[in-house]
């Protein structure tokens, strides 16, 4: 295994991003924004995404950033996972998985190597490659959300996956997506001092909307109006559900609707509600917009569940926002939403199995009146790209500063 030594030439700097990405868009549209701010940071960069998403290639690419799409998995309902699209049993699709990112983690040889939120991968598939990794004197970094879970949970998730040897033994640093002061993933949990040492908080990641303009297939006609989403949407019919009935007991709410349904809903569900916003005047439904911050940026207001990257960029583009969080399998969201709904940035309502239309109806009209979240924060809130950037600057530059210089291995 080779090792860092002095001298000899070095190539274009290589940053590694490991995404495992079950289902659901967060991990990888994380990753994906990253990845693009740190090319526009350094010219001479280039960042390859390791990602599960069955869709990734549905979005767009900056230059200089690509990605290795693994054979996809999905947890079932009663916690474990089973092969999204292969014939092949689980474990068999875990160690294809695990064969991929080693070998690409080796053949890319990456200055710096980051994970997200799974310290050790889906069910330690890349332990290997950061052990291997780990051996070249490659920085190791892991990125987690603002959230994970309630202490109570996480906790003995922890103790059980062994996470805590990984933050003290491997990683080299580890980047929150937030602010302390809003949300600690830390929170109620007794952290090692060696582990608080290493943790950096960057602030939250900005949005922006796509430089590249497309022709709009969006059904909408009317501005302004209401966005509501449901992430990938795989649990968001619930969401859907109650907003669609507001509609149907009041049609004359302050705002028509657009309904983004999510890729990962049942097509049944997806059947069930375009139907019935067929019968509304003033609702529309899409399943899926690669680009959705276009129809953020125009939007008067947002209806979400809160997930990470929604919360983001109802920061990023200032958005009166209603929170409907889920509550299972982790408090997340819930978590999160409670904290904004306390300091003003937006309101929450928890669904509670009875979707009381009246209910959502008060909410939506409550709306329009409710304050910016700019009113309740200050701008460094969302500084996380630009913190990201200047992490990664310090650990890419590690090598020169400290007179060291990676060789790379031929082939």
């Amino acid at each position: 295994m080779r090792k860092r030594r002095t001298g000899g030439p070095r190539g274009p700097t290589r940053v590694l991003m490991y995404s495992h990405d079950t289902m659901g868009l967060g991990h990888l549209r994380r990753c994906r924004e990253i990845a693009h701010s740190l090319v526009e940071d350094a010219s001479q960069l280039s960042v390859l995404i390791l990602s599960g998403s069955p869709i990734i290639g549905s979005f767009d690419f900056r230059t200089r950033v690509d990605f290795v799409r693994i054979p996809g998995v999905i947890k079932l309902r009663n916690g474990d996972y089973t092969s999204l699209n292969l014939h092949l049993d689980v474990e068999e699709t875990l160690k294809l998985r695990e064969s991929i990112i080693r070998h690409t983690a080796d053949t890319f040889d990456p200055d710096l190597f980051i994970v997200d939120k799974e310290p050790w991968g889906l069910r330690g598939e890349v332990r290997q490659t950061m052990e291997m990794l780990k051996e070249r004197d490659t920085p190791l970094v892991l990125g987690l959300r603002d959230v994970m879970d309630e202490p109570t949970a996480l906790v003995p998730e922890w103790e059980r996956k062994k996470v805590l040897p990984a933050l003290e033994d491997l990683y080299d640093e580890i980047w929150v997506y937030g602010m302390k002061q809003i949300c600690d993933p830390f929170d109620g949990m007794d952290m090692p001092a060696s582990v608080r040492m290493k943790t950096r908080y960057t602030g939250y990641l900005r949005r922006r909307v796509p430089s590249v303009a497309t022709a709009s297939h969006i059904p909408m006609t009317e501005d302004p109006f209401i966005l509501v989403t449901a992430g990938g949407g795989g649990d968001g019919d619930g969401l859907m559900d109650w907003v669609l009935r507001a509609y149907e007991q009041d049609p004359d709410l302050p705002y028509p609707a657009l309904l983004v349904l999510g890729p990962f809903m049942s097509q049944e569900n997806q059947a069930d509600f375009m139907e019935r916003a067929a019968e509304l005047d003033r609702v529309n439904v899409i399943t899926f917009d690669s680009r959705i911050e276009n129809l953020m940026a125009r939007a008067a207001g947002m209806v979400s569940m809160g997930g990470y990257n929604t919360f983001c960029e109802i920061l990023s583009f200032d958005k009166r926002a209603l929170i409907v969080p889920r509550t299972e399998p982790r408090l997340e969201q819930y978590i999160r939403a409670q904290r904004a709904e306390e300091l003003g940035m937006v309101s929450m309502l928890v669904d509670d199995g009875d979707r009381d239309p009246g209910q959502m109806a008060a909410a939506l009209r409550r709306l329009p009146s409710q304050p910016k979240p700019s009113e309740q924060l200050s701008p460094e809130v969302l500084g996380g790209l630009e913190e990201v950037n200047t992490l990664a600057r310090r650990w890419l530059e590690r090598t020169r500063t400290g007179g060291q210089t990676r060789v790379r291995r031929r082939a």
